[in-house]
């Protein structure tokens, strides 16, 4: 993934996804300038200290933000254009692994879900406090759950009863109603659409693929990682208008060329892990990536 960047010295690159610093960490040794940003003040402490060497020659840069907000924190750096754009989307293994983040329903943990833990509503809030029809609609666009109707029915009766506060309660809650079908337990698209409410994911990702052509230089790579097919279908959708020549449409006499063409996909499909990569990171294996490169102006 990171070669698809082209790092080298000289060039500045941006890592709106900073997590643990293990992108950022190969992009530094291959020379290039990094700054990296993140919501989420834990992680920025943890690659902070990796990475502290770098940052004491000021190759390496951090910054507390959503990467859709990169465009402010760029003008406060006096950075007008990158070589290099990078998101990896989704949960990082260290907010999945610690318990008290509550995105896991694998760890007994509060029902939080926030990647930035300074403000905003919870997990728990959502469960508790919303109506059923916005529990629904959630359950069913960002999860992709098909049971929303079931689950939600359930999660309502319940909660008359005592607030759901812990991971495993409303985990064990929807286990309740939903029988497990393979390996899959019957929470994970439940727990995937409140995660993606709570920190506004998808709003958050079309803000940056809207504003990130604008600051690449010519030839600069732009390099999206997604999880999920909501995800992917947002960034494959945006490549593709922004990678497009020529439009046409049947009441024009003639086709007519894209004002926003901008880009030159890198690869036609999304390239995936290999099984090498898997075995070292089970977590991979649904990772989709994404790359291209602006054209010259």
């Amino acid at each position: 993934m990171v070669a698809a960047l082209a790092p080298a010295p000289g060039k500045v690159i941006l890592d709106g996804t900073l997590g643990g610093g293990g992108h950022t960490s190969l992009l530094l040794q291959a020379g290039a300038e990094v700054i990296g940003l993140d919501q989420d003040t834990d992680a920025l402490s943890h690659a902070g200290e990796r990475l502290k060497a770098y940052a004491a020659t000021g190759q390496f840069r951090s910054v507390q933000s959503n990467f859709r907000d990169f465009p402010a924190v760029l003008q406060a750096l006096g950075i007008t254009a990158l070589d290099g754009l990078l998101v990896d989307l989704g949960v990082s293994s260290y907010q999945l692994d610690v318990a008290s983040r509550g995105f896991s329903f694998m760890h007994e943990g509060p029902l939080d879900m926030r990647m930035n833990t300074g403000g905003g509503r919870t997990a728990a809030d959502l469960v508790n406090e919303d109506e059923p029809a916005e529990l629904e609609r959630i359950l069913w666009e960002y999860g992709e759950e098909r049971q929303s109707r079931r689950i939600v029915r359930a999660l309502v009766q319940r909660r008359e009863q005592r607030p759901f506060t812990t991971t495993s309660d409303l985990a064990s809650a929807i286990a309740g109603v939903i029988p497990r079908r393979g390996k899959t337990h019957p929470a994970t698209l439940t727990f995937q659409g409140l995660r993606i409410a709570v920190n506004d994911e998808l709003a958050a990702l079309a803000d940056f693929l809207h504003a990130a052509p604008a600051w690449l230089k010519p030839g600069g790579r732009l390099a999206v990682i997604s999880f999920h097919s909501l995800e992917d279908r947002m960034v494959k959708q945006a490549f593709q208008r922004l990678s497009t020549e020529w439009l046409d449409r049947p009441e024009w006499p003639e086709p007519r060329r894209n004002p926003e063409h901008c880009l030159r996909l890198l690869h036609r499909k999304p390239q995936e892990a290999t099984d090498e990569e898997v075995k070292r990171n089970p977590r991979s294996r649904s990772a989709k990536l994404r790359t291209a490169e602006k054209l010259p102006q």
